[in-house]
């Protein structure tokens, strides 16, 4: 007959390594910020840029995070200029149905925009070395296209920063 008191030794010392590796759970990020920037051009006629933003995995898989396009337009007018977005398109765009729940949203206006993305919204599930991509193109304008890689798990408080030429200003990440 085992002794009380080993079980109860045992089952507190069971109880106290789940609390000490409770901080590292705790401490993984759950989320990454992105910062997109869109500047105000001073140009004649000015249209807001068509944007998508993904994340691929090792260069191949890409899952579309956010779309922003005039949805809106009569008869999905909007979506045939959709195709503007070069790279998006031919990695995921063509074979969205859209608008998509959840990814879909109005084009923004000049300024800094702020998104949070959960690693289940990022597909960010194995651990490895990812890439958000932010690709932007304006109707009488040009387009530019952004790569910040990452490495899944990141630590809190890491992230990266790219510059765009003309549609895209500043993007930035941070995870926490």
């Amino acid at each position: 007959m085992p002794n009380p008191r080993t079980i109860a030794i045992a089952g507190s010392a069971a109880g106290i390594g789940a609390l000490l590796a409770a901080p590292a759970v705790a401490a993984a990020p759950r989320t990454m910020d992105v910062t997109v920037t869109i500047p105000r051009l001073k140009v004649a006629e000015y249209h807001r840029p068509y944007v998508a933003i993904w994340v691929e995995k090792d260069g191949a898989r890409a899952k579309t995070v956010a779309l922003w396009y005039d949805h809106d337009m009569k008869g999905d007018e909007g979506t045939k200029w959709l195709r503007d977005i070069r790279q998006w398109w031919r990695a995921a765009g063509r074979s969205m149905r859209l608008p998509a729940d959840g990814i879909t949203g109005a084009t923004r206006a000049p300024g800094t925009h702020k998104l949070s993305f959960s690693r289940a919204q990022l597909g960010a599930a194995a651990p490895g070395t990812y890439t958000l991509v932010v690709e932007a193109a304006r109707e009488v304008g040009g387009r530019d296209l952004l790569r910040i890689p990452f490495t899944w798990p990141a630590a809190p408080g890491v992230g990266g920063k790219a510059v765009g030429k003309t549609e895209l200003g500043s993007i930035s990440i941070a995870f926490r």
